[in-house]
């Protein structure tokens, strides 16, 4: 199946956190908080104006996210637990140490 999300909504894969700590404690699953790291799986076309003109998001698939910690609904497609939230939502994109090498 193939979900497109409508208007300025994203669909994320959170990223599953480190099982230990620095100290290379094991946290167990019971204390695991849910992780804000997410992956953009996929995007609406944009937020439509009043005017009726379409503005594109500032994410795009596959782009490594933060999000707010009760962001997003959670859905289940195809066997996967996937979050849908607002672009909104999304507090930032983390940038990977190369690109922002290279960007310089």
């Amino acid at each position: 199946m193939h979900f497109r999300p409508l208007h300025d909504r994203v669909v994320v894969r959170r990223i599953e956190a480190e099982e230990k700590t620095s100290g290379g404690i094991i946290i167990p699953d019971t204390a695991k908080e849910k992780p804000q790291e997410g992956e953009v799986v996929a995007v609406g076309p944009g937020a439509r104006a009043e005017d009726g003109t379409v503005t594109a998001l500032d994410v795009q698939a596959g782009d490594r996210i933060l999000f707010g910690k009760w962001s997003g609904t959670e859905v289940r497609i195809d066997g996967e637990d996937l979050l849908i939230m607002k672009e909104s939502d999304i507090l930032g994109v983390i940038e990977q140490a190369a690109a922002l090498k290279k960007a310089a």
